[in-house]
């Protein structure tokens, strides 16, 4: 039977809020994460067992696309910005917590008579609430130098390639340089991998420093080792967790079982880490090698991208964007979270996953803002709260200590057992990834939210779950199963191929970070999820009529 308290990355409920925030008695209740599937760069396939990509379904008529588009512009946001403005000011020459950085080379201190400092910038992609950027200019402050960024585009031969995936970066990467340029900083869009285009790059221009930012995913910690192999030795190589409130490494020292045994640590934490962030400001020390000027939509136009998973109407990549989505979860949605989080057909949730996936929004700039809302809204902060910080930051945890993050033998040894004695159980239905792919099962339901991910590149959060688990209902292993899911939600989602991806797949499926149930063909001890069960949470129907075409 399916039962309402829940604990997973998605879907959370704090049983204390954080630090001088959270402080809650009530027991935990299912809650569907704000940034499930929430944030680096591209994956290879992992050894997922994908062949050609299936044929999209038809895509659905202008009244079934429900989400609202993002504003553009400067008024985007922009009460909101004006306070942010007001608060890093507020903070300036504040001491930069060196137990953000780990270094990655054998040197710390900058190289004398170089010409400037480096960021390579990768998961965070954004100018300000930076700690690795701000990092880099205090450095080249401190040393008298000019400050640059670049950023290393590479597009894999893979089906995860897409354009919904890159046009969302690029734009992104677009205000950056803007941004940059503003502020009298270089921005450099270098072409190929970074353990190819990097070292040199540092030579040729001999920078005396090479600042950059974190993910515990294998892909970004094989570049950091390429990079570090070829980088000069006399050349400082700085890592900087500018994506978790609590640097990972800080948080735990080693893998953690459940969302209850990383709570304390990083409630303990918080008082040091969860500070304001000082402003990037005009740099005051003017390069001489100016950087090449990139044409952004030739750029785009030019990547060998699969084009049939084409942008989002919904969604405006950028900083300037998250901010609006931002202040309008604050003043519109954030009261409702607490009480509608679990209905997919309520707005309630904050939206935020692409942009704090892509780094375009600091997730320690959302709780500092959202921190302040509690009047009112008390129990929905400490919600979101939860999810925001522990349970995201929980997934970076998983992911950096567990080398099988997206495999079966990642999972716990109960599951894993349980998994195998139930491998060989029949199947009520048994689908292929194409059946799976263009939403094409017996489950209504399934299928509205599987359409809604191919055509929005977003699915609700308790959906979510109850898509994976019928993944593995309906697959003829939970290898199948996992790798299917894999695909499918990092091919379609804004928020994919980020560690809360992997967490929840592997949280839905092998049941990691979660407990033993009771048994059943099949799913054997892993939790079990049904159609009954979400009719009783929300209106099924309403949702179906909503993202199910009729053809399906």
């Amino acid at each position: 039977m399916f039962r309402t308290r829940l604990r997973s990355p998605f879907f959370s409920a704090p049983q204390r809020l954080l630090g001088a925030v959270i402080h809650s008695k009530q027991r935990p209740r299912l809650t569907p994460s704000s940034c499930f599937f929430a944030s680096e760069r591209i994956m290879s396939d992992r050894k997922r067992k994908a062949t050609s990509a299936a044929p999209a379904p038809e895509e659905p008529s202008a009244k079934q696309q429900k989400l609202p588009s993002v504003k553009k512009g400067a008024d985007a946001g922009c009460c909101l910005q004006d306070l942010v403005d007001q608060q890093r000011s507020e903070k300036r020459g504040m001491a930069f917590n060196r137990k953000r950085v780990r270094f990655v080379s054998g040197t710390e201190k900058v190289k004398q008579g170089s010409k400037g400092v480096l960021y390579w910038m990768s998961r965070d992609q954004r100018v300000q609430d930076n700690w690795a950027l701000i990092h880099a200019q205090q450095l080249a402050v401190e040393e008298k130098l000019p400050l640059h960024v670049c950023f290393c585009l590479v597009v894999p031969k893979s089906e995860l390639s897409t354009l919904r995936y890159y046009s969302f970066m690029l734009k992104g990467l677009e205000e950056v340089a803007q941004e940059c340029k503003s502020l009298n900083i270089q921005f450099h869009l270098l072409h190929g991998s970074a353990g190819e285009v990097l070292p040199g790059f540092v030579s040729d221009h001999s920078f005396g420093a090479l600042v950059t930012d974190f993910s515990p995913l294998r892909e970004p910690l094989q570049w950091l080792e390429d990079v570090k192999k070829k980088l000069p030795k006399d050349v400082p190589f700085i890592q900087v967790d500018a994506h978790n409130i609590v640097p990972c490494w800080v948080a735990s020292p080693k893998l953690e079982y459940a969302a209850r045994t990383i709570r304390g640590k990083i409630t303990n934490l918080l008082p040091e880490f969860l500070t304001g962030f000082p402003l990037v400001e005009k740099h005051p020390h003017t390069a001489i090698r100016t950087a090449k000027p990139v044409d952004w939509d030739k750029t785009l136009a030019s990547l060998n991208v699969d084009r049939s998973v084409g942008e989002t109407a919904w969604a405006s990549a950028g900083t300037r964007a998250g901010m609006a989505v931002l202040q309008s979860f604050i003043d519109e949605r954030l009261k409702l979270f607490k009480t509608h989080r679990n209905d997919p057909n309520a707005a309630a949730l904050s939206q935020l996953s692409p942009w704090i996936r892509f780094g375009h929004l600091s997730a320690q700039r959302v709780a500092l803002q959202v921190k302040h809302c509690k009047k009112g809204s008390s129990e929905s902060v400490a919600s979101f709260l939860e999810e925001l910080v522990v349970r995201r930051e929980l997934t970076d945890n998983f992911c950096f200590y567990n080398k099988n993050y997206d495999s079966v033998e990642g999972a716990y040894d109960w599951a894993q057992q349980t998994l195998k004695a139930h491998a060989k159980d029949k199947r009520s239905y048994l689908y292929t990834r194409e059946h799976l792919e263009t939403a094409k099962t017996h489950d209504k339901l399934w299928n509205a939210a599987q359409y809604q991910m191919i055509i929005e590149g977003k699915m609700h959060g308790f959906l979510r779950m109850y898509w994976a688990k019928k993944i593995l209902e309906w697959t003829s292993s939970p290898e199948e199963a996992l790798s299917i899911a894999l695909y499918l939600n990092d091919r379609y989602n804004l928020d994919g191929q980020d560690p809360n991806g992997f967490v929840g797949c592997m949280w839905s499926i092998c049941g990691i970070h979660d407990q033993g149930w009771a048994e059943r063909p099949v799913f054997g001890k892993i939790r079990y999820m049904n159609y009954s069960g979400c009719k009783r949470k929300f209106d099924v129907a309403k949702f179906e009529r909503s993202y199910c075409p009729k053809t399906l």
